[in-house]
């Protein structure tokens, strides 16, 4: 009697466990979800084309963020020749981008920028340009994508400059989402990849940023 017990409770919790299994198994809730580190704040900048953009271009979209200048002769070709590597791979989902800042502004007009982007023949639907007010496109790096030290705006902006390797990932609703990555070490690079296949893998409601903090 006591084995038929125990073989019928060994069968029934077989069967709840397939059934959880192929309830969930393939869907975002089966998977583990990529830490949430900050949300994207709003923001207004030109592109290449003189065009302005803002958060809400990036709302249903996996971004890729970076900041860097045209005129950079150090880490900035290498951090944009990794770039490439990742454009080139997703470059054909309709849900990804690629957001450049400069963190030169001064220097890097919208016609600086143009010629930057055309030099590299990329989509520039794909992968953006942007250029702005120095202390707006330092306030995005600091208190959006953590790409900087947000203790380091406490000196004057013009003094300031941020030059840093770093990439931050967004997903669809405005979330830096897994970590900081190094634009300039392959395994992080590997594993950015990876996370965006996640990511644009992730369902979104596409219709508003998180927690509705770009709606009225």
């Amino acid at each position: 009697m006591r084995n038929k017990v125990l073989i019928y409770l060994s069968f029934f919790l077989l069967l709840v466990i397939s059934f959880w299994y192929f309830l969930f198994n393939g869907t975002d809730a089966w998977q583990a979800k990529l830490p949430i580190l900050s949300y994207v704040k709003p923001f207004s900048f030109k592109n290449q084309d003189n065009v302005t953009f803002t958060e809400k271009e990036m709302l249903g979209k996996v971004t890729v963020v970076e900041y860097f200048f045209t005129t950079c002769k150090g880490i900035c070709p290498r951090m944009n020749t990794n770039m490439r590597t990742i454009y080139d791979k997703f470059k054909d989902e309709p849900n990804f981008l690629i957001v450049s800042h400069s963190c030169d502004p001064e220097r890097d007009s919208v016609p600086q920028i143009k010629h930057y982007s055309d030099s590299l023949k990329v989509d520039t639907k794909k992968w953006v340009f942007l250029t702005g007010r120095k202390d707006s496109l330092y306030f995005q790096a600091r208190n959006s994508y953590l790409l900087d030290d947000p203790k380091n705006s406490l000196e004057k902006i013009e003094d300031q400059f941020i030059h840093t390797q770093f990439f931050a990932l967004v997903d669809k609703e405005g979330k830096v989402r897994g970590q900081i990555y190094d634009g300039l070490k392959q395994d992080e690079l590997d594993k950015m990849k990876d996370n965006i296949t996640k990511l644009l893998n992730e369902k979104s409601s596409k219709s508003n940023f998180a927690n509705n903090i770009f709606n009225p």
